[in-house]
């Protein structure tokens, strides 16, 4: 039996991701801001809900099945957006949304994913959604929306909650920056990962083909994401969102969400979702736990656009206990890359396995026939 095969959880994916990668690029994948505290949280808070099961329901055969946006997902999951994936596998960001497409859940492309906007649509199967950046460039902003829609991606992911990046102090110490600098340490602990090493020669260091051009240079490589970092617009407000709002005629998801008080002004605003989000601990430390935060927006916004939440999902019990809590989908990022980081499109097709398997078998042991049933009486 293969290492993947025997992986019966997330976190046999992470420990066999951890024994593949370099270091350096474990800890930029794992890794959180500062001290930590809310990447830990989020496992933590998932940790702390209890089931309350129901019993002398017929659970034979559990529905999976989630509504977003108007259609039908075969389960309440999503694939989070990630940048720089391929530095784990060759084309992980591919290999990611085609595993997606096969499950049937949608897949979002980051801004500062490794394949483009249009390569992607060409080449994934499934419902693709954009997740975009705000940069000061304004019509660039508008060039990158109007490529996705003109490239068919069924909704826009806005993240609003990204003024600065983090400061990730593991990557510092292990001299992970962006741009990415190659030196003794780093090409030595490439060499103790030899299958790593020669995929990454296969593949080339990973370039961001969506902002190619931002800066009117000629590469789109690691150069240009430390100036995407440096260029976010910090004042981007209610006005500018509401302009955007306007541009983009499809479904508008809002990323970045914590507090109740934004959450439903978002919704008066026209926003058609939200996206409740930490970054998985990767910026703000210390900022409330994502699946906290969802117990505090559920009520307030009564059901009246669909809430996907991440940060911290391992297990299939997490996703029904954000759904138990008012969350429509869950969105997955480190699981998936885990998956792809050992083998590539089979990798995360296990992930997304191991995840549906443990939600099935939970909502059985809970008694909860369907999603719809699935409420805050199941808590504790």
């Amino acid at each position: 039996m293969s290492a993947l095969a025997a992986a019966i959880s997330i976190a046999d994916l992470r420990r066999l991701a951890q024994r593949r990668l370099p270091r350096s690029v474990f800890e930029f994948i794992d890794g959180g801001a500062e001290d930590e505290v809310t990447l830990a949280d989020n496992r933590a808070a998932f940790e702390r809900i209890r089931f309350v099961p129901r019993i002398l329901n017929d659970v034979s055969a559990p529905d999976l099945a989630a509504d977003l946006f108007g259609a039908t997902a075969a389960a309440p999951l999503v694939i989070s957006p990630m940048g720089s994936c391929a530095l784990a596998w060759p084309d992980a960001d591919l290999a990611i949304a085609r595993a997606a497409g096969a499950h049937g859940i949608p897949y979002t492309l980051s801004t500062m994913a490794n394949t483009s906007i249009e390569r992607m649509a060409a080449a994934a199967p499934g419902p693709l959604w954009f997740q975009l950046y705000v940069l000061e460039d304004h019509a660039f902003n508008r060039k990158l929306v109007e490529r996705a829609r003109g490239s068919g991606y069924s909704a826009l992911v806005v993240t609003v909650d990204l003024q600065a990046g983090g400061k990730r102090e593991r990557d510092l110490r292990n001299g992970i920056a962006i741009p990415l600098r190659i030196g003794v340490r780093q090409v030595a602990d490439g060499l103790l990962h030899p299958r790593w090493a020669l995929g990454l020669a296969r593949g080339g260091l990973p370039v961001f083909e969506n902002v190619h051009g931002l800066f009117d240079e000629g590469t789109a490589g690691l150069t240009i994401a430390a100036r995407v970092g440096e260029n976010l617009d910090a004042a981007f407000d209610w006005d500018r969102f509401q302009r955007l709002r306007d541009a983009w005629p499809g479904t508008l998801i809002v990323k970045g969400v914590a507090h109740p008080q934004d959450a439903t002004r978002l919704i008066d605003a026209g926003a058609d979702g939200l996206w409740i989000s930490n970054h998985g601990g990767r910026q703000l430390d210390g900022a409330i736990a994502s699946v906290d935060a969802l117990a505090r927006i559920a009520p307030v916004t009564h059901g009246r656009v669909p809430l996907i939440l991440d940060s911290g999902v391992r297990r299939g019990s997490d996703i029904l206990k954000a759904r138990a809590l008012g969350a429509t989908a869950a969105g997955i990022g480190r699981a998936a890359l885990y998956g792809a980081s050992v083998g590539g499109e089979a990798g995360v097709r296990h992930a997304l396995a191991i995840l549906t398997d443990e939600l099935t078998r939970a909502m059985k042991l809970s008694g909860t026939p369907s999603l719809a049933a699935a409420d805050r009486t199941l808590l504790a």
